[in-house]
């Protein structure tokens, strides 16, 4: 199949109000929403027709309507306590205003039948929180959504929301189901440009550690191998007296993993408060995802999906 490369821009404004759920469940299996509500809610079809009628059930953060909306593994369905609208919630409860933040912009960097990948933005979620719902998959899913409402993406991987770069979904529950069961076999490379504080004695090296996390939900790096075993490689291209700049290729993909390996060997990621690093000389993290490529589940194809640095990481050098 022939792929095509293209770019599509669209504004999207960062949303804050809280909804109140009364009800979260995480899909195990391939299913149809309707059918998987009814066997969670115990509760009438009739019910679970006018939550849905009324806007108060959301996947992955993003209000459904559908019946029959197709659900994958690992998908979140979650039950508003009052209904959505605009992506306010609306009832006895006031509504926050919307608190006003620059508009990013979510570039699509490739579409064909079966995959979609996003230039997302530092700062954006890959997929929505507990306390978030605006998320690259939430405005991916409202794209597919005005073209098809038989459209959806599947998520395949995260980025942490203040990482930019490549995120990509599947458009087809089947490929999707193939490849997020042999996603760390299918994927070939996973490559990052990082900046960090400091130069290195050793220009070019590999990472590996075990990963844990504390009770505060900070991940740490340790040779205990109880933990999740990390493997990160970086190679220095460009440095001065206070910073280098890094191009870093995991073999892992393990949460928050280069931000904590790095910051382990004393050289933590520009803009990084969460692990240990107060200059902001971007304005942002200085981390971005560059190049995805993995596999075709059925042909074999390698697919390569590459995102620009952002110019600001070279400025500094």
């Amino acid at each position: 199949m022939r792929r095509k490369m293209f770019t599509k821009e669209k504004s999207v404004e960062s949303r804050r109000e809280t909804t109140e759920y009364t009800a979260s469940y995480k899909v195990n299996r391939s299913d149809e929403l309707l059918e998987f509500l009814l066997r969670k809610c115990n509760t009438s079809r009739n019910n679970v027709k006018s939550l849905l009628v009324r806007r108060q059930v959301l996947v992955n953060g993003s209000v459904v309507t559908q019946y029959n909306f197709a659900l994958a593994k690992d998908d979140e369905v979650k039950i508003s306590k009052r209904p959505i609208k605009d992506g306010k919630t609306v009832g006895n409860a006031p509504v926050k205003e919307r608190v006003r933040t620059p508009k990013p912009t979510l570039k699509i960097l490739y579409e064909d039948e079966e995959f979609i990948a996003v230039d997302k933005p530092a700062g954006l979620l890959s997929v929505e929180s507990d306390k978030e719902r605006e998320s690259a998959f939430s405005y991916v899913f409202e794209y597919l959504r005005k073209k098809d409402k038989n459209l959806r993406p599947y998520v395949l991987h995260r980025i942490d929301k203040e990482t930019s770069g490549v995120l990509v979904f599947a458009k087809d529950i089947k490929i999707h189901s193939k490849l997020r069961l042999h996603w760390n076999e299918k994927v070939t490379l996973r490559e990052y440009v990082a900046v960090v504080e400091g130069t290195f004695e050793n220009k070019q090296d590999t990472l590996i550690s075990y990963l844990k996390e504390n009770e505060n939900h900070l991940v740490y790096a340790t040779q205990d191998k109880t933990g999740q075993r990390a493997v990160t490689h970086y190679q220095v291209e460009k440095e001065n007296a206070q910073y280098s700049l890094l191009r870093v290729k995991i073999d892992t993909g393990r949460k928050n993993q280069i931000r904590v390996q790095l910051h382990g060997e004393g050289h933590p990621i520009v803009g990084d408060d969460k692990y240990g690093h107060e200059k902001n000389p971007l304005g942002r993290l200085g981390l971005h995802a560059s190049a995805l490529s993995f596999l075709h589940p059925d042909s074999g194809e390698l697919i390569t999906l590459r995102s620009p640095v952002p110019s600001n990481f070279y400025a500094l050098f």
